[in-house]
């Protein structure tokens, strides 16, 4: 008998969770109060669309402000970091460290520095997914081959060539992970601190139905909060395809030792 794929799995499982999410409630299970069912929420959410639809706008400018801060920042430190030896001996063990420290503790302090308004919720959720992002690109830098930077060197390259064109490329594969934590961490940001202190976003509307005992309305909010998070997911796996190149490219050279290893410094010195 063979067997189902695993995209067939993921789908035969979600079907599973949207029909036990409308019976659950339906048959008594537990109380419409702890889980609406999923057609009165898909009501609830058309019902109110249009307020539903401005805090998700809100939201979605907020988590894309933070993910150039915590994506774009992390990639720069961290190749910069990961490729200079001296740094990398100094600032890792203070930025692993800094990311052991719970974040969401020092949220307070973004607001007093940054107010209630949009631009804590930015500043906290970019550091919120900026160490990830930073660690995972330092990590995949420290494990290019040493003949890829000596050749770099050779032919005159300087320190933003090498980061452009030998560090990320060769650390694709290490950096993508890194974006799919920090970029998640970067949503997680976002709503928890739009719950703590905010009026308006997805994470605002969490808080506010919740203290009205509004069930529908807050399984509302957390479906746009999936997508959200789906959309990222999407958006990072299109990307995965678009530089598999590299990452063949970069296996490639690494399993065949005695194949010419021109691929990377061909990116280098284009």
């Amino acid at each position: 008998m063979k067997r189902p794929s695993p995209r067939t799995v993921r789908w035969l499982i979600g079907l599973a969770i949207l029909i036990l999410w409308e019976a659950i409630p339906r048959f008594g299970i537990l109380p419409e109060l702890f889980v609406p069912p999923l057609t009165k929420t898909l009501y609830y959410l058309g019902a109110n669309w249009i307020v539903y639809g401005h805090a998700l706008l809100v939201t979605l400018y907020e988590v894309a402000i933070s993910m150039l801060i915590a994506c774009g920042l992390g990639i720069l430190v961290g190749a910069v970091v990961g490729g200079l030896a001296t740094l990398r001996t100094l600032m890792l063990p203070v930025f692993s460290s800094l990311y052991a420290v719970p974040i969401v503790i020092l949220y307070p302090v973004f607001t007093a520095w940054f107010g209630i308004g949009s631009e804590s919720k930015i500043a906290f959720a970019g550091v919120y997914g900026f160490f990830p992002v930073m660690l995972a690109t330092a990590a995949g830098i420290r494990s290019i081959d040493d003949q890829y930077l000596l050749a770099a060197r050779s032919m005159g390259a300087s320190l933003p060539q090498l980061i452009a064109r030998v560090f990320i490329p060769a650390a694709i594969p290490t950096v993508l992970v890194g974006l799919r934590l920090g970029g998640a961490l970067t949503i997680v940001g976002v709503v928890v601190s739009e719950m703590l202190t905010s009026a308006d976003g997805i994470g605002y509307l969490v808080t506010k139905n919740r203290t009205t005992l509004n069930s529908p309305g807050v399984f509302a909010a957390i479906i746009l909060i999936f997508a959200l998070s789906i959309m990222f997911d999407l958006s990072v796996r299109a990307l995965e395809r678009r530089t598999v190149a590299w990452q063949t490219a970069g296996r490639r050279t690494s399993e065949d030792p005695g194949a010419p290893q021109t691929d990377t410094m061909a990116v280098a010195t284009a």
